[in-house]
């Protein structure tokens, strides 16, 4: 079991303005989402502007976080847009 501390990674989906998802993992994801929409996050959300957090899940350890954020990615976009429902 992990402590308190190591245990307080969130992976989100992000939805962005043309209509794609973007997947990352955060400790805080209203900051890093923040960080986003002012280009200061990943080159991907820089040139596809992120509109909302489309859902989050957690808290994780970092590591099971990675794996997580890993997995998702690996989704359809249409299996990413049913998660909302359980995000």
């Amino acid at each position: 079991m992990c402590d308190k501390q190591e245990a307080s990674w969130w992976v989100y989906i992000l939805l962005c303005e043309d209509g794609s998802f973007y997947t990352g993992i955060a400790r805080n994801v209203a900051k890093r989402f923040a960080a986003h929409q002012k280009g200061r996050g990943a080159r991907y959300t820089r040139a596809h502007r992120p509109v909302k957090v489309w859902c989050q899940f957690g808290p994780y350890s970092h590591t099971l976080a990675l794996q997580e954020e890993r997995r998702l990615k690996k989704l359809s976009h249409h299996a990413k847009e049913a998660l909302q429902a359980i995000g």
